[in-house]
Order: C-alpha cells, then sequence, then structure tokens
C-alpha cells in the first residue's frame, strides 16, 4: 500500500543528493571521455561514478530496496520500495557547460512514484516533494502559478528532436501554435521551474522512467499534474511521452490539443 513517504526515506534521498553533487561539480566544464550508448545517447564518468555512489549508500541503509538505475541496471524491483536513479539528468547539457542538467532521485511504490528530488548541483538548487509532503525549494515551500490558462501560457520542451514522428510534431505545434512562450533546452530543470512558479506546461517524448520518476512529485508536490498525452498518471511502466501543467485547468487544454 501506498503511505506517506517517512522520514528516513526522505533522509536518505538528501543524503544522495549530497553524494551525487560533489560528484558533478568536480566534473563540470572539465576535458572528459564521452561515451556513446547503444541508444546513441552520451555518457560520462560523472555519470557511472555518481550513480555507483548513490548506488552504495542505499545498500548500505535499506539493502532489501531495489534500484533502477540508469547507467548500472536493476536490482529487486519487486521490493516494497525502489530508487529510481539519474544521476545526471541531461548529460548533453552537462558536457557543453550548461547548468541546466540534474540529479533525479525517485522513490517509487507499487510502482508509483511517491518523493522526487531534483537536485541541480551547480546553482546548487534542490527541490524534493512526495505524499505528505509538499514540495520544498531548498527548505522553502513553492507553488505553481495560474497564468489564466494556455493562451497565455509559456511552455518548455527540451529539443523538437525528441518528437520522432509526424504525428507527435503535428500534436507539439497545436500547442506551440495556442502558448504565449515556447523555450528550449531545459532538461529536468524546467520541471522544477514548473513547481516554482515560473513556468506553465512542459512537452515531452522519448523519455525513461529514470527521467520522469522523480519530476511527479515535485511538480504534484507543488500543485500541479503531471500524466502522459493521454491523461494517464505516471509509473514505472509508462513512457516515452509525458506533459506537465501548472494548474488541472492548463492540463485539461493541453490534453484536449493533443489529443483533438
Amino acid at each position: 500500500m501506498v503511505t506517506p513517504v517517512s522520514d528516513d526515506i526522505i533522509a536518505l534521498a538528501h543524503k544522495l543528493a549530497d553524494t551525487a553533487a560533489p560528484i558533478a561539480r568536480s566534473y563540470f566544464r572539465q576535458p572528459l571521455e564521452i561515451i556513446d550508448k547503444a541508444d546513441e545517447s552520451p555518457v560520462t564518468i560523472a555519470d557511472r561514478t555518481a550513480e555507483a555512489e548513490m548506488r552504495k549508500v542505499i545498500e548500505a541503509t535499506f539493502p532489501d530496496h531495489g534500484i533502477y538505475g540508469e547507467e548500472h541496471g536493476q536490482v529487486r524491483l519487486d521490493a516494497d520500495h525502489v530508487w529510481v536513479l539519474d544521476p545526471i539528468d541531461g548529460t548533453k547539457a552537462f558536457i557543453t557547460g550548461m547548468p541546466v542538467f540534474g540529479t533525479l532521485i525517485a522513490v517509487a511504490q507499487e510502482k508509483k512514484p511517491v518523493l522526487g528530488l531534483i537536485e541541480q548541483p551547480i546553482t546548487r538548487e534542490r527541490w524534493i516533494g512526495g505524499i505528505g509532503h509538499p514540495t520544498t525549494l531548498n527548505g522553502e515551500a513553492v507553488k505553481t502559478r495560474d497564468c489564466g490558462g494556455l493562451k497565455n501560457a509559456a511552455m518548455y520542451i527540451t529539443t523538437t528532436d525528441m518528437l520522432e514522428t509526424d504525428e507527435e510534431r503535428a500534436r507539439y505545434q497545436k500547442l506551440k501554435d495556442t502558448v504565449k512562450i515556447t523555450r528550449f533546452g531545459g532538461d529536468c530543470y524546467s520541471y522544477g521551474l514548473l513547481a516554482a512558479g515560473h513556468v506553465d506546461l512542459v512537452l515531452e517524448s522519448q523519455l525513461q522512467p529514470y527521467d520522469f520518476m522523480a519530476l511527479v512529485p515535485v511538480v504534484e508536490g507543488a500543485g500541479g499534474i503531471m500524466s502522459d498525452w493521454q491523461g494517464n498518471p505516471l509509473t514505472l511502466d509508462s513512457g516515452p511521452q509525458v506533459l506537465a501543467a501548472a494548474t488541472k485547468e492548463i492540463h485539461e487544454e493541453a490534453l484536449a490539443l493533443l489529443n483533438g
């Protein structure tokens, strides 16, 4: 049964972020060997080292918990608690010196995201939210904003290259033609901006569970909504399309356009 997140789980999430952040900082804007993975996405020693160190901490603290990591695989996915880790979400931003990447840490129960943390180690911003724990940014409560409708909205998408079919591109274009502002390149940082009341909509595709599980509790704990493009809740089985909205009204307007 999904229950409010306990203090010891929250404490471990912070410890994991504290573990990963200095690793990312030490490699940021430094010469790095870029390794291309099977899906042609890049990875660096920073990604792999940060995840390996976080996994050590989890194993030492809760050896019965599961881990779903981007770089080092999956173990015990049938456990009551599964930690979902993306050590550097936005590796392309990281390797080109843009501080909009982040470390993503989530906890799933029954495949549902119950705790999420976004750590931006360069700007030293940390969002955390979960069931029973409204979202905070560096310890201060944050809320999404109400811009008054989709026509006034600011929307982010990391890149239109993630829209791989004509259908996806056409659906995105309907939103772009409706919103007031469209911006690019935010990676996970866009979702933190939405939770903090600066952005109204984020639309993305080609995401894996480790890319979005941590974002859901952060966005929803600040008053927003996250779903797939059909409006279904996001779980470990979801993907690749996600939609985040600051309000229920904007979420419904966006879904109507996407599926109209």
